[in-house]
């Protein structure tokens, strides 16, 4: 056996590391500082070459190298890396723990049995850790006399004032600065910071100025500390740390209290661009996690700086892990009902679906949350627990950003959307453009996310290298690809169906006077909704159809069958068939559209809804029938283009033809001059002439010629005006009374007795002639 020191460090312990809570902001604080205190001790790792004749001696210098709390051991069988294997970490004292070599599994994404092990194991370590943390609790008292010891090793301060009045200086002077910036900057940043109306965009600019202004003054009052830091505490050492630390955990838990201002906007409603209820009282615990978790990290970092040994720094990542953990599951569950109450706002009508998701938002993030400070504890005994933490993290903020992010991108685009068909309108081709877009943009910010966290937690779950995983991800992204592209689809063509469905208008009782909507619809609207079902789920079979293809499953079968399912359906629903063929021919022929008044015969009545196999119709009444097209043998449509109406009225024999003439010529032109009634005219009221006399009076017959939705409305209000006519020229009605006659008066005694109608005709069954 050769064993062979290599070079370089490898990350301690994760024992050494901060709870998952706080793992992303240890890494925001790498990136914002270079000089980040390292967070593990330096051990060199170990290389073991096994050829299969090693001496006593080489297996005792083996276990001794595996016996190293901390110490990364790599197996190499013939001279080819095997996993690598590390030790376990130093127990609390009073339990020992035998140091064992396991090979690590074959990475295989269908391998069950080892992604079975690995939760196992995760179950096995969790304990460990928890039992681990939880003994080191009480080693937490020995940082303050560690902290005391490392600080009288700084190099700065030695000369003039002492390290901590500089780093005090230091805070005064970025504070100084941040102050002078928000005071010279804020009648400024007001007048921006002025929604220019309710509608999202307007907010969401007045609110991102805000942001920019807190930004602003962060990084002034950070690159401030940088500056009189590299001047006044020149020496690397503790004071320089610490100062560093600090800092950089007071930027990001300012910008924590700024990204809760730009979303629920305290103290300025007309502002928020997050309806969140309970606003303010959200802001608060914000505003207290964003103090207590730097502060925290900062206190573990600078732990790591002091301490003597992993356990008072365990501890301490132990403690504050719980404390935070519990504070947020309690923060989430007080919050369930604004969470469930937020969800649902963002549609007037929200669905199963929708409101599966509110019910269940708080109690996934809880649950969530409790999950990856399991991890986290974990992560304390495994060798390579740093990643597992900052996966944790990571994942903590992915669940939270990305449905914001989502959520905020639908809404910008959709307040846009309509502000453009306020302003200039907008076509059914265009609002379903619209409505795809939205649905590829929020499917873009998921898709992201579910990246991400992939990446994240498949080589630590399944164990799946950076090759595997891009293999992987290749085939995966197909069968997304695919998945995508059919679900926008999807939207599109919902949003271009509704847009063409008519709206149902239902007449109900006492509404037979009102003016009915002008306008039926195009038979493009007609025929859409009815093949909305079938392109629907055409679109959406073949989208299955088409994943499965991609995933590897053979859809032969899958067709064959559905084609011998179709054939057995035909055979044996010939009624159906039927059905669904002769509505095919009617809406060729475009015999009816939704809102027309037809008769098939035995009923009548204006359609309201088309199906593929049927149509409702709604009677004068009040019922609604509902009549399949293949019992519909002939089909009258009332409704289509025109309608002339005839209607008789019934003179005195003595009554002037051509004064009764004249009268209701001029009432015809005085009602298409009218502004309410002319529009619905045709042709104007005029007589035929005489239609009949009886021994008992002279009939003459009207007509005119109106748009049919509006043929009742006309008739009532032509008889109405052709009665106030004929009484106004002294033309007699006729009348079956016998009357003494003693003057011209008794004429217009009996004028109400005398007109006698025909009854007014439906626009189905109009006077003969």
């Amino acid at each position: 056996m050769n064993v062979a020191a290599q070079g370089g460090t490898v990350p301690r312990r994760s024992t050494a590391r901060p709870a998952v809570l706080f793992g992303w902001l240890a890494l925001a604080f790498a990136c914002l500082s270079p000089v980040t205190p390292a967070m593990a001790e330096d051990r060199p790792s170990v290389v073991l070459n096994l050829r299969g004749d090693e001496t006593p001696e080489a297996i005792r210098r083996m276990v001794d190298a595996l016996s190293v709390p901390g110490r990364q051991v790599e197996i190499r069988v013939g001279g080819a890396p095997a996993a690598p294997v590390a030790a376990t970490p130093a127990e609390p004292a009073g339990k020992a723990k035998p140091a064992a070599v396991q090979p690590a599994p074959a990475p295989s994404m269908a391998d069950e049995a080892g992604f079975q092990a690995e939760v196992n194991a995760l179950v096995d370590r969790f304990i460990d850790g928890v039992e681990y943390g939880g003994t080191a609790i009480p080693a937490i008292g020995e940082l303050p006399d560690n902290w005391g010891r490392a600080w009288l090793r700084n190099l700065n301060g030695r000369e003039g004032a002492t390290a901590g009045w500089r780093i005090f200086g230091i805070i005064c002077l970025a504070l100084t600065a941040a102050f002078a910036f928000r005071i010279a900057s804020a009648r400024w940043f007001a007048r921006k910071m002025q929604p220019a109306g309710p509608e999202f965009t307007p907010r969401l600019i007045a609110s991102s100025w805000g942001l920019l202004q807190d930004v602003a003054t962060i990084l002034l009052a950070l690159a401030v500390a940088r500056v009189t830091r590299n001047a006044w505490l020149s020496e690397h050492d503790l004071a320089n740390i610490a100062l560093t630390t600090g800092a950089n955990g007071a930027a990001i838990g300012a910008l924590y209290i700024a990204v809760g201002r730009f979303l629920v906007s305290p103290g300025v409603p007309e502002r928020r661009i997050m309806p969140l209820p309970r606003a303010e009282v959200h802001f608060r615990r914000l505003v207290v996690y964003a103090v207590l978790t730097p502060l925290i990290v900062t206190s573990i970092l600078l732990a790591h700086q002091v301490s003597s040994g992993p356990r008072p720094v365990t501890g301490l990542i132990a403690l504050t892990g719980l404390l935070i953990t519990l504070f947020k599951v309690w923060w989430f569950h007080d919050a369930r009902h604004d969470l469930a109450a937020l969800i649902l706002s963002g549609a007037p009508e929200p669905g199963p679906i929708r409101r599966l998701i509110a019910g269940g938002a708080a109690w996934f993030y809880i649950s969530t949350t409790v999950l990856l400070w399991m991890v986290s504890s974990a992560a304390a005994m495994m060798s390579n627990g740093g990643r597992w933490a900052e996966a944790s993290a990571l994942t903590q903020v992915a669940i939270v950003i990305i449905p914001i992010l989502a959520v905020g991108v639908a809404s910008l685009l959709r307040c846009h959307a309509m502000r453009r068909e306020v302003e200039h309108g907008m076509t059914p081709m265009m609002r379903a453009g619209g409505a795809a877009l939205r649905a590829a943009a929020v499917g873009v910010f998921w898709a992201a996310g579910f990246f991400v966290l992939s990446r994240l937690w498949a080589g630590l779950l399944l164990g799946v290298s950076s090759a595997q995983f891009a293999a992987v991800m290749r085939q995966t992204a197909g069968v997304a690809i695919f998945a995508f592209v059919g679900w926008v689809a999807l939207v599109f063509l919902h949003a271009f169906f509704d847009a063409y469905t008519p709206r149902r208008r239902v007449v109900g009782p006492g509404d037979e006077d009102a003016a009915h909507e002008e306008g039926v619809p195009s038979r493009l609207a007609t025929v859409l909704p009815v093949l909305r079902g079938v392109v629907l789920g055409a679109v959406l079979g073949l989208t299955i159809l088409v994943v499965l293809s991609r995933l590897g499953v053979d859809i032969g079968p899958l067709l064959a069958g559905f084609g011998i399912l179709g054939l057995a359906l035909s055979f044996g629903s010939q009624a159906l068939v039927r059905d669904i063929v002769s509505g095919v021919f009617f809406m060729l022929e475009d015999a009816f559209r939704v809102g027309e008044y037809v008769d098939t015969g035995r009923l009548k009545g204006t359609v309201e809804k088309i199906s593929l196999r049927s149509m409702q119709l709604r009677h004068q009444s009040g019922q609604i029938h509902t009549v399949p097209f293949g019992q519909v043998q002939s089909l009258t449509n009332a409704s289509r283009d025109w309608a002339t109406i005839k209607f008789n009225v019934r003179l005195d024999h003595s009554a002037d033809i051509e004064q009764a003439r004249k009268a209701i010529k001029k009432t015809g032109l005085a009602l298409m001059e009218d502004p309410e009634y002319g529009p619905h005219f045709i042709a104007p009221l005029k007589m035929q002439g005489v239609a009949d006399i009886t021994d008992s009076a002279i009939v003459i017959r009207l007509k005119f010629t109106g748009k049919p939705n509006q043929s009742s409305m006309l008739q009532r209000e032509s008889l109405k005006r052709v009665y106030r006519a004929l009484n106004e020229a002294r033309v007699p009605f006729a009348s079956n009374a016998v009357t003494v006659r003693g003057g011209e008066g008794g004429s217009q005694g009996h004028a109400a007795a005398a007109i006698s109608t025909v009854p007014p005709p439906t626009p189905l069954a109009p006077a003969a002639g």
